[in-house]
């Protein structure tokens, strides 16, 4: 459900200021509104309107995403990323109704310099492209502090929090986390899928947990005032890092695996460490992620049953949502670079595939439609709050 446009946006395109085909090589890109159909929740005009006032009385913060715009033709998309300009969804996060968003970038992807990605070089790129391009407008901000987010829904600004999904490219340098700091990056994630310095993947048969260094790494993250993902990381590292951390972690993007049985999804144990800490988890909506028995074809509705279920299983005050989602063909996104993320690995229920999920397609419609699939299923004003960003600025206050 895409919301009006916000009335700071301008119109603005990513590198307008430059040349095409002189300054940067130009791409057909994906339509940032309307490239799947509306996905309609049956609502009725009353509750409609009261998706509108809670986006615009609450603050809004969606937990991770990658709101890039793709190329049209996603069998470019390698070519695309080896010119290290991705294009920023102004677009469509206008009409998002979201406060603040946290932003993974495409580090696994962006590949300037190595096919294989999370290069130290390659995330420099990414990072500085596209905060480059950030400074030349004036309706994406970002944000390095609470104050930031709040400010950006005083003024009629979304707040963009830099993150990234792994530490995989500070390789065995303690540093170059403060150099992130010093970049503006407010949200590290431990590992992703695959094992690195700091402690186990996900995709890995064995998980040995937090290493030594990972445990450094933690307390500098700390320290500093980052934030520490572990959605992609190890059931035991995940643990570990619970633990060692002094502050609460997130679970940015993840569902349950008594929902889904696979390891991309977190086991009750987890969960429960994490909310016992004070942490919350984010419901994602990555193609073929958070599906469920009840509702196998993912869409919206699968997503919603691991949000019902972690309410269930740690309380309201420890769930929000990390739609996991982009401008353009995820599902293509997923299939080019499926070795680079490890989504090769592993075994995995079968379901049918889409091609989308529906509902929770990209950046602009995802809020639209949680809200509206709260507000539908008679959740309280004070209940969605929480859920759409207070549980997340809860967490943020303590860890910033």
């Amino acid at each position: 459900m895409l919301q009006e446009p916000a009335t700071r946006y301008q119109g603005h395109k990513s590198y307008s200021y430059l040349e095409p085909h002189l300054d940067y090589r130009d791409f057909d890109l994906a339509s940032e509104v309307g490239r799947v159909p509306e996905h309609d929740l049956g609502l009725s005009d009353a509750q409609r309107q009261r998706v509108t006032r809670l986006l615009a009385e609450h603050i809004a913060i969606s937990l991770h995403e990658h709101p890039v715009v793709l190329p049209a033709d996603v069998r470019q998309l390698r070519a695309y990323n080896r010119t290290a300009r991705q294009r920023t969804g102004y677009e469509g996060l206008a009409r998002s109704g979201l406060t603040a968003v946290f932003d993974n970038f495409m580090a696994g992807a962006s590949c300037v310099t190595s096919e294989s990605g999370w290069k130290w070089n390659d995330l420099i790129y990414a990072l500085g492209m596209r905060m480059s391009d950030l400074y030349k407008q004036d309706h994406v901000r970002l944000a390095t502090s609470v104050e930031d987010i709040r400010a950006a829904r005083r003024d009629g600004r979304l707040a963009l929090v830099a993150g990234l999904e792994c530490c995989s490219p500070i390789e065995n340098e303690l540093d170059r986390i403060d150099i992130l700091y010093g970049f503006g990056v407010r949200q590290l994630g431990i590992a992703y899928s695959q094992a690195n310095m700091l402690g186990g993947g996900l995709s890995e048969p064995r998980d040995g947990g937090l290493t030594h260094f990972g445990r450094r790494a933690v307390d500098r993250m700390n320290k500093l005032g980052i934030a520490i993902d572990i959605s992609h990381s190890g059931d035991q590292t995940c643990l570990d890092v619970i633990e060692a951390s002094r502050v609460p972690v997130f679970i940015t993007h993840a569902g349950a695996r008594s929902v889904w049985d696979t390891a991309r999804m977190k086991p009750d144990d987890v969960i429960r460490a994490c909310a016992e800490r004070g942490g919350v988890i984010g419901i994602e909506a990555a193609p073929h992620t958070t599906l469920s028995e009840r509702h196998p074809e993912h869409s919206i509705e699968s997503v919603m049953d691991h949000f019902t279920y972690c309410v269930d299983l740690v309380g309201i005050d420890h769930v929000t949502f990390g739609p996991d989602t982009m401008f353009g063909d995820h599902v293509g996104v997923h299939n080019t670079y499926a070795g680079n993320y490890a989504h090769d690995s592993g075994k995995k229920p079968s379901h049918p595939r889409v091609e989308y999920v529906s509902g929770l397609e990209n950046p602009g419609e995802a809020f639209g439609n949680i809200v509206g699939w709260l507000v539908k299923h008679d959740y309280s004003d004070d209940e969605i709050a929480k859920v759409i960003g207070g549980n997340t600025l809860r967490v943020l206050e303590q860890v910033w």
